[in-house]
């Protein structure tokens, strides 16, 4: 039996990791060379903390706010655009107390599962990804950051996440004893942990390749064909490729995908930026959320750091704003006095694109309309937390066998 996956990120290889495990001839076709998508420069985290979602009520009025000031952390690019008016609206109705409160638990559920699914990725010796379970901090400077700390905390408990707990400013500088941190407390997540994800991507692929899983790469699908209720065909730029199964992990390019099939889902691109600095003088010990400055950071694979963020929602033909990764290293400064990093040369810059649902939750599950379809997208800022996770839910799916967790808060029509 044949199954094609389109898109070669962390979701769609991740997919092909179970398919072909449980007995599948697995294609996966990708538009690019699968060497520097958005699973690649991310901040490596796989955190079940990270269960409120990006539409919230606070971040559609910072987001208001911040519309005209493209240094912001969270900008949205002024455009007439139907595909983004649509999403928008959709975003601010999700942006509900009850809707935060109701996608915690499938988000904590999900990322646990994965989490689990990595560890287990590691036990079996067949994959190393410089994977470290050594938590994460949330520093926070001002009142109303520790004011989020103590109800992030209190959900975090109720959620079962008992590991979580609040520093005080002389408990986070003792974590940190090599470096002056400029925060007055943080927030610390005793359940997270981080891996390199370029290691990661490599190693995956390299071990997929020796599994027998084929690759079509730089090679757009354009057109399926269709037949009783099924898609038989996938047809690219280069060529046709019968298959029986279809999975669509197309990440921010999800949106563009399903409507060659006429489905309809609001996704559009948030473009993030990151910068990693090889064997540097400067030293962490512990990943860290910067809450005011909204970036990450991350000490990596024994001599890397990695500092990303802001979420621009854009579309994927705008130029590159160096402007928003000045804003990451002016709040790393901020934090960390010490560290002095200058602006990189252009080409040592990342960026890529994630999917952004419009209620924060990814797309996971079949669509009515064909019976072997399976879409995994719209992960957000999740993609690579919840990619081992997804990976196995999309292969439950596909062999019909009961999920290891309830799928209906990730149904993909669910705003139809």
């Amino acid at each position: 039996m044949k199954v094609i996956i389109i898109g070669g990120g962390i979701i769609g290889l991740s997919s092909a990791f179970y398919l072909k495990k449980s007995g599948w001839d697995v294609t996966v076709i990708d538009k690019g060379d699968l060497l520097d998508n958005c699973s690649y420069g991310n901040a490596g985290y796989i955190c079940p903390s990270h269960f409120t979602p990006l539409a919230t009520p606070g971040i559609v009025k910072k987001g208001l706010k911040w519309m005209w000031n493209s240094k912001s952390p969270f900008y949205v690019q002024p455009r007439l655009d139907l595909n983004l008016i649509n999403w928008g609206i959709k975003f601010m109705r999700s942006a509900t107390a009850a809707k935060v409160e109701a996608a915690a638990i499938p988000l904590r559920d999900i990322a646990l599962l994965s989490q689990a699914e990595y560890e287990t990725w590691i036990k079996s010796g067949q994959l190393d990804f410089a994977y470290e379970k050594k938590g994460l901090l949330e520093i926070f400077q001002t009142a109303e950051g520790e004011s989020h700390a103590h109800h992030t905390l209190q959900k975090a408990q109720q959620l079962g996440l008992t590991g979580t707990k609040l520093l005080s400013k002389a408990e986070l500088q003792s974590l940190e004893p090599q470096t002056i941190v400029n925060g007055e407390g943080a927030l610390y997540f005793n359940c997270d942990a981080h891996c390199y994800p370029d290691k990661l991507m490599t190693n995956l692929l390299d071990f997929l390749k020796k599994e027998g899983v084929q690759f079509i790469t730089e090679s757009k699908v354009i057109h399926f064909e269709k037949k009783s209720g099924k898609v038989v065909k996938v047809i690219t730029e280069k060529g046709s490729y019968e298959t029986d199964e279809v999975v669509i992990a197309t990440g921010s390019w999800g949106r563009e995908t399903v409507k060659l099939l006429a489905i309809s889902i609001p996704l559009i691109p948030g473009r993030g930026y990151s910068v990693t600095l090889e064997n540097s003088s400067y030293k962490l010990n512990y990943p860290s959320v910067l809450i005011e400055g909204r970036v990450a950071l991350t000490p990596m694979n024994g001599n890397k750091i990695r500092f990303g963020g802001t979420m621009e929602i854009t579309s994927h033909k705008t130029p590159l704003r160096l402007n928003r990764v000045q804003g990451i290293l002016d709040a790393v400064k901020n934090y960390y006095p010490e560290f002095d990093v200058p602006m990189p040369a252009k080409e040592n810059i990342w960026y890529g694109y994630r999917p952004c649902s419009a209620d924060g939750l990814p797309f996971i599950g079949k669509v009515k309309k064909f019976e072997n379809v399976t879409i995994a997208t719209g992960h957000s800022m999740l993609g690579l937390s919840l990619g081992a996770g997804t990976g196995k839910l999309v292969d439950e799916i596909v062999n019909k066998r009961p999920t290891s967790m309830d799928l209906t808060p990730f149904a993909v029509e669910r705003f139809s």
